[in-house]
């Protein structure tokens, strides 16, 4: 590519919490120039966070510590600007959007720049339009942004950014609150705009292989504070670096190593629309397919929870839930998948009573759950909700994993006990006397889904389980998930996250439009055109790697995937 001028300069720089003993950042040196469109991706705590925020200036103006080095952007030493400057020239998009928000409506907050900038009210509501229409929530200018689903607040963000001029564009994990088909054309969106406005694009983010759907110039690595590597997607897909740094590598990328194919930069492997594969290499996987046969799991038969002509909608709203049939069996591992608004978390919000005006019946193990109280039902579901500050009560981590038992009469050593075994199994026993505000959102979730699991509840409901974790945490949870689910547990997630379905959840319920219209293995729903098409789904890599090879069964190949991949991880 042909790179602008530098427009943000790190050199040398080291950056230092007042509240910490160590770094954050080490000897940075980072140039990025405009139009580029780089990739910041590592585990979590590896720093990325925080270089965002010395790149936006709520470092060192928000959150205080030391600096050496130097920062530039736009020529001049982050440290000499005032943050509204800076703010002239990066916009950023936040990951946690409730943190992002102004304006009492979705218009108010859109246009919150543009009245700093004293822009004449037609011109402003002009711009404001054209925003909204570009990412889709048009409809919902006069709704609070509170009222939003995750995905509309994710919008709402981008548009906040889109109707003023800066140079550089921030985005924090962008897909995390999206479906996939929306995380699409949110990402095509970026590029879109990148390339109309000239602004430089950062995009930190965790799904390397959703980004990679659009051409990203550069991809940063960061591990413990430190850049680990600077250079294009391909050199880095060609490397184990994304593996030995606890990353997930695209899907297809991992078929073909299994298929014994080594990858190469000139394979062009950032992309499976740009892999370059051979008549020998496509050979390899359809040899590598028909080795073993495919087996697929065995359905769990004993039902646990019989929902039965399930309907609800929200006051002076249509119904959010139509005629919902389904049957959830002990012991098996679910997802739950479909557009955002679809019904989804409404389900579960259903289930656990916190919606009661319904119709139809649900029955938990012979008993009538239309009948309990929050309170008493959640003794026997747990429920984890997709907004981590929607559920957190207590100042210090401790004491939010321990307050259910508490409530519950357990005596100190059996809490002491349990909360510092489940913090080991979610990555927070580290943590354990920190106070939650110094957490990071995907931290955060963490702590709400400890404290849910210290309760041993029949059924766990996970309502988005894996945003923002990276792919160690995320691993590391869903294992935890799997040997509780394993025991006897029922689990059912409601995600957005197609990798987690496909690798984790023996069955997919799709939903579209407050219904149920596919009930099917993970495989079967991630191969079935009609299915991702209604419910705003994204076909997985390996149904593409399967079609480039000649495998005439997709839904059998993906599956073959699934069933290697656990083998060979366990």
């Amino acid at each position: 590519m042909n790179r602008g001028e530098p427009i943000i300069e790190f050199k040398d720089f080291s950056f230092q919490y007042n509240a910490q003993k160590e770094p954050t950042l080490y000897d940075i040196d980072l140039t990025i120039h405009k139009g580029e469109k780089v990739l910041i991706a590592g585990p979590s705590g590896c720093g990325k966070s925080t270089l965002v925020n010395c790149i936006n200036g709520l470092i060192p103006f928000s959150y205080k510590g030391e600096i050496r080095g130097s920062l530039k952007i736009k020529g001049m030493e982050s440290s000499s600007q005032s943050i509204s400057m800076i703010s002239n020239t990066v916009g950023t998009v936040l990951q946690d959007s409730d943190a992002q928000f102004i304006g009492m409506t979705v218009l108010e907050d859109i246009a919150f720049a543009l009245e700093n900038e004293c822009v004449v009210k037609e011109e402003m509501v002009e711009r404001v339009r054209k925003a909204a229409e570009i990412v889709g929530i048009s409809g919902h200018l006069g709704y609070a942004p509170t009222d939003l689903s995750g995905g509309q607040k994710q919008r709402t963000g981008i548009a906040g950014i889109l109707v003023d001029d800066v140079e550089v564009m921030m985005f924090d994990e962008p897909l995390a609150n999206l479906d996939p088909a929306t995380g699409k054309t949110a990402i095509e969106l970026i590029e879109e705009v990148a390339d109309k406005t000239g602004a430089a694009v950062i995009v930190v983010e965790h799904r390397i292989e959703d980004v990679l759907h659009i051409e990203m110039d550069r991809i940063i690595l960061m591990d413990s504070g430190r850049i680990t590597f600077d250079g294009t997607p391909d050199a880095l897909l060609s490397s184990r670096m994304l593996i030995d740094g606890g990353i997930r590598e695209p899907l297809y990328i991992t078929a073909l190593k299994y298929a014994g194919i080594e990858i190469t930069e000139d394979k062009e492997p950032h992309s499976i629309r740009s892999v370059r594969l051979t008549d020998d290499d496509k050979a390899k996987v359809r040899d590598w397919y028909t080795r073993t046969p495919t087996i697929r799991p065995e359905p769990k038969t004993e039902t646990i929870l019989d929902i039965r002509g399930l309907e609800f909608a929200y006051e002076d709203k249509p119904l959010t839930l139509k005629g919902v049939d389904l049957a959830v069996h002990r012991g098996e591992l679910m997802a739950i998948v479909g557009r955002n608004g679809a019904g989804k978390s409404t389900l579960a919000k259903t289930i656990c009573r916190f919606e009661k005006n319904c119709g139809g019946t649900m029955v938990l193990m012979g008993e009538d759950l239309t009948g309990l109280s929050i309170k008493e039902c959640a003794d026997r579901v747990g429920y984890v909700m997709q907004n981590p500050n929607q559920m957190i009560s207590k100042t210090m981590i401790f004491d939010e994993i321990a307050l259910g038992l508490k409530l519950r009469g357990c005596d100190e050593e059996t809490i002491k006990d349990k909360v510092e075994s489940i913090m080991k199994i979610c990555g927070l026993y580290e943590f354990r006397k920190w106070p939650i505000s110094a957490l990071s959102y995907g931290q955060k979730k963490r702590v709400t889904i400890a404290s849910i699991l210290a309760l041993d509840p029949d059924i766990i409901i996970l309502d988005e389980p894996t945003a923002g974790q990276d792919f160690r945490h995320y691993t590391d949870i869903m294992e935890f998930l799997k040997e509780i689910n394993q025991s006897g547990i029922t689990i059912i997630m409601i995600t957005h996250d197609m990798h987690l379905m496909l690798e984790y959840a023996e069955r997919a319920v799709v939903f579209n439009d407050g219904r149920i219209i596919a009930d099917m293995t993970s495989a079967e729903v991630l191969t079935s055109p009609d299915i991702i098409g209604k419910a705003s789904l994204k076909e997985t890599s390996l149904y593409h790697l399967a079609l480039m090879c000649g495998i005439e069964d997709p839904s059998s190949f993906v599956q073959h995937f699934i069933n290697f991949d656990r083998e060979v991880r366990s």
